[in-house]
């Protein structure tokens, strides 16, 4: 979890055009007794305070500039190169300034751009700040004083970013399934940023969302339960209860989480459907294409309705999908699933059912080589169900 103003730090560095940071030496603070001023920051960096032009310029280059420190207060600070003794300084803090003090020596000062005249600063002055500031961008203590890559910040980590985001933000222990997924989906567009494969690649979308609704889960888990784990149990009974309510929760999730993100599929595609409508009795085909309403009309041909089933696994319980709507009985039965491989056996009977498996792409390579021309990807499915509604 972000402490203190490490969070802070870490999303300016991760929003701006540029990023530095430097630990704060004695003559910084004034330990030493000095009389220079201000913050030296290395050459490194003069790209990030001054334009080409600026430097071209004749006499000692110098600007002004608005800084926030600590997403707090703002102060119009200078910068100043001095190309003949090669240093490069902030000045001009104010009277009062808290920051600046020999006590803060070894303090890790980030600094950073949002535009030429608009800059940011942080102090972080705890191990533990400093760590997780430093962990997060990969930077080893004796690499700093230097430009933060931010380009090479992996997606990695703005999605620990986020996810610990959305942990702080609960006010209750577990959210719905629905929410979760949601979040979920949120996450990864915004550390990966490829919304546009809900269109172009549906097989790749769901995996993604799939993983990271897992991933967001687990971390979840372990914000709620991994204190009570580590201290361990006072008996064999308490272990029982806990275990039991995880593993519960985890089914409930697993058998919900799919169906969320076919249903994000679907209307990132304009796809006509209804989730979880009823046909005859109490049957629920987890989708009706293209929709409950023309089921039930019988003047609606059912050369244009289709029903999906959504099964995470389908090894066993594929046969609940047989009988789930009466009027397309005759019809082709679609079962969509996350499943990885099932007998040969099994996908004939399946055939024998006229029961078409929709299955993410790259997980089709691990059913029989001789039978994985009956399996439809996600893709396929998605333009066949556009294509009869006139899509």
């Amino acid at each position: 979890m972000t402490t203190g103003y490490a969070g802070q730090a870490i999303k300016s560095v991760l929003s701006s055009d540029k990023g530095f940071c430097k630990f704060l030496s004695a003559n910084d603070t004034g330990a030493t007794g000095g009389h220079q001023s201000g913050i030296l920051i290395s050459k490194s960096a003069v790209g990030m305070m001054f334009s080409r032009r600026e430097l071209e310029q004749e006499g000692i280059p110098k600007r002004t500039v608005k800084i926030k420190w600590l997403d707090d207060f703002e102060t119009e600070s200078s910068f100043t190169y001095y190309e003949s003794k090669n240093e490069l300084r902030i000045t001009r803090f104010g009277r009062g300034f808290p920051f600046l003090k020999p006590e803060q020596t070894g303090a890790l000062f980030v600094f950073t751009k949002q535009s030429d005249t608009d800059y940011s600063g942080y102090f972080l002055e705890t191990d533990e700040e400093i760590e997780e500031f430093l962990d997060t961008f990969g930077i080893s203590p004796t690499e700093t004083n230097s430009l933060i890559d931010v380009q090479k910040v992996s997606a990695e980590t703005q999605e620990k970013l986020a996810i610990q985001e959305f942990i702080s933000s609960l006010d209750v222990d577990f959210p719905s399934s629905d929410m979760m997924s949601v979040a979920a989906r949120e996450i990864e567009e915004k550390a990966y940023d490829h919304a546009e494969n809900i269109r172009l690649n549906p097989d790749e979308k769901i995996i993604s969302w799939t993983n990271m609704e897992y991933t967001l889960f687990r971390a979840l888990e372990y914000a709620r339960y991994g204190e009570i784990i580590t201290k361990g149990f006072q008996s064999v009974d308490e272990f029982v209860r806990v275990a039991n309510v995880v593993l519960n929760r985890r089914k409930s999730r697993a058998g919900k989480s799919l169906e969320h993100h076919l249903a994000a599929i679907f209307d990132g595609n304009c796809i006509e459907y209804s989730a979880q409508a009823v046909t005859e009795g109490n049957k629920k085909p987890d989708f009706l294409f293209p929709s409950q309403e023309a089921y039930h009309d019988y003047g609606f041909s059912t050369d244009y309705i289709v029903s999906l089933a959504a099964k995470t696994t389908c090894k066993d319980r594929w046969r609940q999908v047989l009988n789930e709507a009466d009027r397309l009985r005759d019809k082709p039965k679609y079962l969509c699933t996350l499943q990885q491989g099932i007998s040969g056996a099994q996908m004939d009977e399946m055939q024998a059912e006229d029961v078409i498996l929709v299955v993410p792409k790259p997980y089709i390579q691990t059913y029989p080589k001789d039978r994985r021309d009956r399996i439809w990807t996600l893709t396929r499915f998605v333009q066949y169900v556009k294509m009869i509604e006139g899509k």
